[in-house]
């Protein structure tokens, strides 16, 4: 078995076993081996099934991960392998294959099927759907270099401007990152087809997709958060924390309710948020801030990278954090910061995109 485990090799023929084994008229299935084509390219599995109209092949290309690019590979494979086998019908199989990697297979007459249960095979009166099944196999290494604090960086600069066609080390200069850690990202990110490039360079052509399995794996918890409570009113509050910041030049940026209020006005709120470079005793005192467990109105986050700034600028008189930085943090509030974060998305950050 080429470049595959054996584990996943067993799980692989279990699953396809098991799948084709729903067919009352399916009597045999043989595995035989493949002779390589010219250039040396064989398929994973080669099955022999006897079907009451005569006898089929089933050609399978395996690969350890179902995203949309080697979906793809796996089908433009799959469709050299008919050369060979001209009368065979050919299967992509893969721990966990997405809609959109289904989809890609469809299109090409080819069958897919995955370690989570989703299938579809069509072929010779045969034919066998079952989708909805959630990812049991997450890549949780893959999801947690694509979402660490340094990838983050690349990934704010890119939906900052998606149509925007960018060099590898011009990248790393503004997300402030090694020039590996974009290439990294650069891969995961074409793996998703999120990204397309051309001889210039490439650019983020899915940024929705991106924004959406980031705010499935972000917390604004990831922030050191600490809640006071202040006599003054909003935004008495939010006055007084600008001067206290300009004046002993610290770096600052409103957040959750209070940078959306200032980028889509409409919205009410009833706390100040905002990013503050460093907390000591001086701040609590000359803003007149008491800590509280409980009924705060002031919320700071120590932020757990600075990137959290990157996009950051000036409205109404007040630094106020990008927007895509603000609909993720306010997106973890349910109800109301649901209600905001999508205001955010319609009014403010799809127009800009």
């Amino acid at each position: 078995m080429k470049r595959l485990g054996d584990e996943l090799e067993k799980l692989a023929r279990k699953a396809l076993d098991s799948c084709l084994s729903r067919v009352p008229f399916l009597t045999k299935i043989e595995d035989i081996r493949a002779k390589p084509s010219r250039d040396g390219a064989m398929p994973d599995f080669l099955i022999n099934i006897a079907l009451p109209g005569g006898e089929k092949y089933l050609v399978v290309e395996i690969k350890e991960n179902g995203q949309p690019r080697l979906a793809r590979e796996a089908v433009n494979r799959i469709l050299r392998y008919r050369a060979l086998f001209p009368h065979s019908y050919g299967v992509f199989l893969a721990p966990y294959i997405s809609p959109t990697a289904g989809e890609i297979c469809r299109q090409d007459g080819i069958g897919y099927l995955d370690l989570a249960g989703n299938c579809y095979l069509c072929f010779d009166g045969i034919y066998i759907e079952q989708e909805g099944r959630p990812n049991p196999f997450k890549e949780k290494r893959d999801l947690r270099s694509l979402y660490s604090p340094k990838a983050e960086r690349i990934l704010r600069v890119l939906l900052n401007s998606p149509g925007k066609v960018r060099k590898v080390q011009e990248l790393a200069e503004e997300a402030k990152v090694s020039v590996g850690q974009v290439f990294n990202v650069k891969k995961q990110l074409l793996n998703r087809e999120w990204i397309q490039v051309n001889k210039s360079g490439f650019f983020l052509n899915e940024p929705e997709q991106l924004l959406k399995e980031w705010e499935e794996n972000y917390s604004f918890r990831r922030n050191e958060i600490v809640d006071f409570y202040s006599l003054k009113g909003i935004t008495e509050a939010e006055t007084a924390l600008v001067e206290y910041c300009n004046r002993k030049k610290l770096k600052y940026a409103f957040t959750g309710f209070s940078g959306v209020a200032r980028l889509a006005p409409a919205v009410r709120y009833q706390r100040v948020m905002t990013y503050l470079e460093g907390l000591d005793e001086e701040v609590v005192s000359e803003l007149g801030l008491k800590k509280v467990d409980s009924g705060a109105n002031v919320s700071l986050f120590i932020p757990y990278d600075d990137g959290v700034f990157y996009g950051a600028r000036e409205v109404n008189r007040g630094q106020v954090a990008s927007p895509v930085q603000i609909y993720l943090d306010v997106r973890n509030f349910r109800g109301r910061g649901e209600e905001a974060a999508q205001v955010l998305l319609e009014q403010v950050i799809r127009p800009a995109w």
